[in-house]
Formats: C-alpha cells, structure tokens, sequence
C-alpha cells in the first residue's frame, strides 16, 4: 500500500502534470479529430507494408494509458503477424473476412483476463478492492469484458493517431480463438482488429449516421 505522504505527493504531481499539459494543448485541431474518428474509415484491403515492432510497442504504450474502473486493465492483446499465426486465425474467421485478415500485416486478438482482479493490489494501490470481485465471476466477467472493449476502442483510434489505419472484425468464432490461443489460460477473447497501411481503393461510400436530436436527449 501507498503511504498517505507518498499519495499526497503523488496527487499534487497529478495536478501539475495535468495544468502544464493543458496549457500546451488545450483540445486537437480539426484535421487531427477527422484523422481519428470524423473522416476516419474501417478499412478492408491493405498495402504490402509492414509494422516495426517499435510501432506497435507504442501503440499498446498509448493504448495502455487509457482509462479502466478502478484501473483493471483487464485487456490482452496478441499482434498476429507471421504467416504461422494467421493460418491459426484463419480457423476462425467466417470465409468473407479471411481475405481481410490475411491481407493486413497485423492482426490484433483483443482479449481479457478473467483473474484482472487479482492484480489490483498493482494496479489501484492506494486500496485493496480484490473483495469486490472475489466469488463473483458475472460481475469479474461483466467487468472484464465491458472494459476490454474500451481498451480495444482506445487501440483504435490510438492507431489512427500513429499514422495506422485499422478494420475491427466481429465475423469469428470466439470459441475457436479460444480453444487455438488461448486454451488452458484464463484469457477469453473479445474482437479482432486488422491494422496496417490501408489501400483506400476498397472503400466504398460512408454509412450514415445517427443526428444529436435521433441518439441523445437531456435530462
């Protein structure tokens, strides 16, 4: 445990680390929030380039700082890039988004650690919240997948930020990534995401989406 001088300390670097960054940068310019997410597109096809390792040692670095509950961290990631680990992968696609796959230079398997909580004492120092989960595997479940997912959103755009483009996948089956990569651990897997250098001549028209006034309301 952290002893109360040491958080004290702790907090007030928070504080300041926080004030200076802000006053660098107070919010991104538009061309970085269209890189993102507003004139950002899942891709399908890919350019024959490859990922240096160092490339994806920071995305998961930038990734890693996003936020979790009680900072669980429960996400695990698995960056398939050998032609060994996607004929693995390949087992479990539906046949439309093996091509998809085989194409992107990496293959991102997002995953969660159903025993996240036995590393709080880690995590979230300043108190032991192990007993908020203990004996409760629909809440560790629930908890695990939910923030897993976040962290699978923050790869996303994070990639996006790098220069990458990504194409998340949902068309697999999770029993057979488990069983291939996963069998006698406590990982279970959530989605997959293609990552690599897009080749833009396989987009087709952006999809619509919802207005303010059709998804949100005040209350």
């Amino acid at each position: 445990m952290t002893s109360s001088d040491d958080t004290t300390d702790l907090r007030a670097k928070a504080h300041n680390d926080y004030r200076a960054l802000k006053s660098k940068l107070e919010r991104l310019d538009d061309n970085s929030i269209d890189l993102i997410l507003r004139e950002a597109r899942s891709h399908y096809a890919w350019k024959d380039t490859a990922i240096e390792e160092s490339t994806l040692r920071t995305l998961y670095d930038i990734t890693a700082s996003g936020p979790t509950s009680m900072n669980s961290c429960p996400a695990r990631m698995i960056f398939v890039n050998t032609p060994a680990g996607k004929q693995r992968l390949a087992k479990s696609l539906k046949e439309k988004n093996v091509d998809k796959m085989m194409g992107a230079p990496v293959t991102v398997i997002i995953a969660y650690e159903t025993e996240f909580w036995q590393s709080l004492p880690f995590l979230f120092p300043h108190e032991d919240r192990r007993a908020f989960f203990e004996g409760k595997p629909d809440y560790i479940e629930d908890t695990a997948y939910r923030n897993s997912t976040l962290q699978g959103g923050y790869l996303m755009i994070a990639a996006r930020a790098l220069g990458l483009d990504v194409g998340a996948m949902s068309g697999f089956s999770n029993q057979i990534v488990d069983e291939e990569f996963f069998s006698g651990t406590t990982l279970k897997s959530n989605f997959l995401c293609n990552i690599g250098y897009a080749d833009e001549t396989a987009l087709f028209q952006k999809l619509p989406r919802f207005s303010f006034e059709d998804a949100c309301s005040f209350a």
